[in-house]
C-alpha cells in the first residue's frame, strides 16, 4: 500500500513508513497499523504519505529523503511482554538504530534508520512506534497478545501523527 503524494515534484513533509513481513506472524504489526492510521488521514491533504515498506530495507531509504518528519511502524523485540508498545524518539531512535538487529529481515528498522542517519537522511522529527512480538512464524498471523495492542498501537501513532501536523503547520519564527 502507498498512498502517494506526488504533484509536480512535491514531496509530503511527513513519512509514515510500515515495516515487516505480515506473512511472518506479529512480524506483519506495521502494516496492519498502516492500513488504520491511514484511513484515519485519508483527507490530510498531501501532507503525509503512508507507505508500506515490508522488507524493502536499504531500497527504502530515498523514500526518506527530504521529509521533515518520519514515523515508523514495527514490530520492536526488546525482551518486554508480548504486545507492549512503545514509542522512540529523539535520541531513543538513533540508540535503536545503532544496537542489535531486532529481526533477521533486510527490512530491518534499525538498520535503515542507521543508514539514514549517517547519510544525513534521517528527519530531525523521527520517531518509531513498536509493538513488541509474540510470535514470528509464517503463516501464523498476529498473536493474541499483538492483537490486544492494537488500538493502543493506533492511538498513540495517531497522538504522534496529530503533533507532527501541528508543529508543521506553525511558522517558523513563532
Amino acid at each position: 500500500m502507498t498512498t502517494e503524494s506526488v504533484l509536480c515534484g512535491y514531496t509530503a513533509p511527513i513519512l509514515v513508513l510500515a515495516l515487516g513481513d505480515v506473512r511472518l506472524g506479529d512480524d506483519g504489526v506495521g502494516p496492519v497499523l498502516l492500513t488504520d492510521l491511514a484511513e484515519r488521514y485519508r483527507y490530510a491533504g498531501g501532507f503525509i504519505e503512508f507507505v508500506d515498506g515490508g522488507t524493502q530495507g536499504l531500497e527504502l531509504l530515498s523514500r526518506i529523503a527530504g521529509r521533515q518528519a518520519l514515523v515508523v511502524l514495527d514490530a520492536v523485540a526488546s525482551g518486554r511482554q508480548p504486545g507492549t508498545v512503545s514509542v522512540l524518539e529523539g535520541s531513543d531512535v538513533l540508540r535503536y538504530a545503532s544496537g542489535s538487529p531486532t529481526k533477521a529481515s533486510e527490512g530491518n528498522a534499525g538498520e535503515v534508520l542507521a543508514t539514514a542517519a549517517f547519510l544525513g537522511d534521517l528527519p530531525y522529527c523521527c520517531y518509531v512506534i513498536g509493538v513488541e512480538p509474540g510470535n514470528i512464524s509464517t503463516g501464523a498471523g498476529l498473536s493474541q497478545d499483538v492483537q490486544k495492542s492494537l488500538q493502543n498501537a493506533l492511538t498513540r501513532a495517531q497522538n504522534v501523527v496529530d503533533r507532527l501536523l501541528v508543529e508543521l503547520a506553525e511558522p517558523a519564527n513563532a
